[in-house]
């Protein structure tokens, strides 16, 4: 009986993203096809970088979580400590992960169960991630009061993964990728130890309506989620890609300011463009590493037969992998194909 529920789900999803649904679109269906089997009070599910995986875009069911709550959730997303985070659990090579499963002592010193699902009561949580040929582009997290999550919720889930994440990976390029021009100068904003701005550009300012038509005070969340992204990084840089209320890509980075008396970061926030979405492209539309090479060729502006000389390959095969690349993005051309990879326009 699972089985056939999940394969009904994964074959409505996929069919919704085929359509040229965007990812907010697709979670808020998906939300409704899983609470028919997973009963939760409360549900978040997100778009994640597959580069950094970082939380991209964000969904949450009919309930949303009060909103001073929400900087608390950002910050156990990111300061290194809370287990089970989205990230953990997609490195983790797991699907699933129910709390109660967890050592009771880090359950204990979580800052989500213990500041969030606590005090409201939410005692029982469980989170799952979309993972597809090898690449995480998707999590949920699902919470409620009353009897805990099952092993059947947990299987369901299971078997509910794989088309989630296929369906997730192909609305994740169903959207204009560069947004409205921003002709303000750099947008800049430091922020103290907490996540929350000192100063800002008037740049920085004008973002604010923009992230926040998404959801009210989405940009404190953004700047805290950098904040403690880049603190907890062993790089102390934290780099993402996510989705403004358009649908396109904003690139949001994120470092520690040198020789500042407090604990201080500079977060930086521009539209992505000039090759950021590349990676994430090639890898959405299941592009193989042999392709990925032609592709890289292509960008740089090489010739079919030099690209088959660089790559050991005759002109028919570059060819081969080029029209593969063009069925796969929906191009026709090599001008198409390089204009989609470094911007991710539509035609």
């Amino acid at each position: 009986m699972l089985e056939v529920r999940a394969g009904k789900l994964r074959r409505e999803v996929l069919a919704f993203a085929g359509a040229g649904t965007g990812v907010t679109q697709l979670h808020e269906r998906a939300i409704e096809l899983v609470g028919d089997t997973v009963r939760s009070d409360l549900t978040c599910w997100a778009m994640l970088d597959p580069e950094t995986l970082a939380i991209s875009s964000m969904t949450s069911g009919r309930c949303r979580i009060a909103q001073r709550y929400e900087p608390l959730l950002a910050e156990s997303e990111y300061n290194g400590d809370d287990p089970g985070t989205f990230a953990e659990l997609a490195r983790s090579g797991r699907t699933v992960a129910r709390a109660s499963d967890l050592p009771a002592a880090e359950v204990a010193h979580s800052l989500r169960h213990a500041a969030v699902w606590g005090p409201l009561g939410l005692r029982n949580e469980v989170r799952m991630v979309f993972r597809v040929d090898g690449v995480c582009w998707g999590a949920a997290g699902f919470v409620r009061s009353g009897p805990d999550f099952t092993d059947r919720d947990l299987e369901f889930l299971t078997l509910a993964a794989p088309g989630l994440a296929a369906a997730t990976r192909s609305a994740s390029v169903h959207a204009p990728a560069v947004s409205r021009a921003c002709d303000q100068g750099p947008a800049v904003v430091l922020t103290d130890a907490a996540g929350d701005p000192v100063a800002l550009t008037a740049a920085a300012h004008g973002w604010k309506d923009r992230f926040d038509e998404v959801a009210p005070g989405r940009l404190a969340l953004v700047l805290r989620a950098a904040t403690f992204g880049a603190r907890s990084s062993s790089t102390g840089i934290f780099k993402a890609r996510i989705r403004d209320a358009e649908g396109g890509w904003v690139l949001v980075r994120a470092t520690a300011l040198i020789g500042a008396g407090e604990p201080q970061t500079v977060v930086t926030v521009e539209p992505a463009g000039d090759g950021e979405l590349t990676g994430l492209l090639l890898a959405a539309y299941a592009v193989t590493a042999r392709e990925r090479d032609v592709c890289a060729d292509v960008l740089a502006g090489y010739a079919t037969s030099e690209i088959a000389d660089r790559r050991g390959i005759t002109v028919n095969t570059v060819q081969d992998h080029l029209k593969s690349v063009y069925a796969k993005a929906g191009v026709r051309s090599r001008a198409e194909l390089a204009a989609r990879l470094r911007t991710g326009r539509e035609n």
